[in-house]
């Protein structure tokens, strides 16, 4: 009997250490976030995760392969721009603290009838967070520290420099990232100079970047940019 209390008695140790040294690497892992996100609050970022992983499949390839990738600070892009990303993918992103929940659980439902995760409800913080630090894996874990994440963001930087930051590292086709890429490569000039048009365009491709850079001409990609610009005029960016 004294041998199995014993035993016990380690086994519960063992399971508690194990248990704390979870608890202080999760804990490591948000300190190690956070410090990125209170040093990206004055410095621009370098080449995110996703940008990384996109690198890698493309070398595969052509081991040559670059990205194209431009930084641009907030008061050079085109407003037209601003409102049109706004309108297409968070047209609440002025007014949430980085998690729209109605969306979630919007998405949560539409989960649930087809019995596997298909639909996110990620507001541009959250698919910031997603690029930045984060895999293209879905799951309710992943979801789950790209909230943190977003948490964060939104505690540290503001709405501006999330977008800021969003509109030059989100993905606008093959190997194109940041909108300074973007409008060079599909219309030939800067981002400053997007009219209200290529501005709905380029938004309405952030859902499928690679597939209407292919696919320039998809007749979904057009009618989506109509609808964007309709509903731009009732955005006013940070």
């Amino acid at each position: 009997m004294a041998r199995a209390r014993g035993l016990a008695v380690r086994i519960g140790r063992v399971v508690g250490w194990t248990l704390v040294a979870a608890v202080g690497a999760v804990l490591a892992l948000q300190l190690w976030f956070l410090g990125h996100v209170v040093w990206w609050k004055w410095h621009d970022p370098g080449p995110t995760a996703f940008m990384r992983a996109q690198l890698a499949v493309l070398r595969e390839q052509d081991p040559n392969a670059e990205l194209r990738h431009r930084w641009v600070p907030y008061a050079r892009i085109s407003p037209h721009l601003k409102r049109a990303v706004i309108a297409a993918e968070d047209a609440n992103f002025t007014e949430h603290d980085g998690v729209d929940w109605e969306a979630i659980e919007r998405a949560h439902q539409r989960n649930l009838e087809r019995g596997r995760v298909t639909h996110g409800g990620s507001t541009i913080t959250m698919q910031l967070a997603k690029n930045l630090f984060l895999s293209g894996e879905r799951s309710y874990l992943r979801k789950a520290q790209e909230l943190v994440i977003a948490f964060m963001l939104e505690a540290v930087l503001g709405k501006a420099r999330i977008l800021e930051i969003y509109l030059n590292v989100a993905e606008w086709g093959v190997g194109v990232f940041g909108c300074e890429a973007a409008a060079r490569r599909h219309f030939g000039t800067t981002v400053e100079r997007l009219s209200p048009s290529q501005s709905a365009r380029l938004a309405a491709m952030l859902p499928r970047p690679r597939f209407y850079d292919r696919n320039p001409q998809a007749p979904g990609l057009g009618r989506r940019a109509e609808t964007i610009q309709r509903w731009m005029g009732a955005i006013t960016p940070p």
